[in-house]
């Protein structure tokens, strides 16, 4: 049985910490779509920084991941359960810069916004 919506939002908060705000919502296709926004970082004149991207699964860790990345480098000191896995989101990104062709960007691995 999978999880609701919004109990992947619940849980997804959860590990997120205090200065994140989760939403999950649906594109064309019926997929998940996850966005992680701060509450304290302000990009863009107004807008919050967020981290957003499409998928089942993999798209709940390269939001999360991205977010790991976020409160690591602007908010050093923060309490949210998903820093235990920063070590592990390190990783991944060290995995698919490897896999990346040379010549080629990670889209979403260069962030002028944070």
């Amino acid at each position: 049985m999978t999880a609701s919506r919004s109990a992947r939002e619940r849980k997804a908060a959860s590990e997120a910490g205090p200065l994140a705000k989760v939403k999950i919502d649906l594109d064309a296709d019926k997929r998940f779509v996850y966005k992680i926004s701060c509450s304290e970082c302000v990009v863009r004149g107004r807008r919050n920084w967020s981290a957003y991207r499409p998928g089942g699964d993999n798209g709940f860790m390269a939001a999360m991941d991205r977010w790991i990345f976020h409160l690591n480098e602007k908010h050093p000191g923060a309490d949210a359960p998903c820093m235990a896995f920063l070590s592990a989101a390190q990783q991944r990104l060290h995995q698919r810069r490897e896999k990346q062709e040379p010549d080629k960007p990670i889209a979403g691995s260069v962030d002028n916004d944070t």
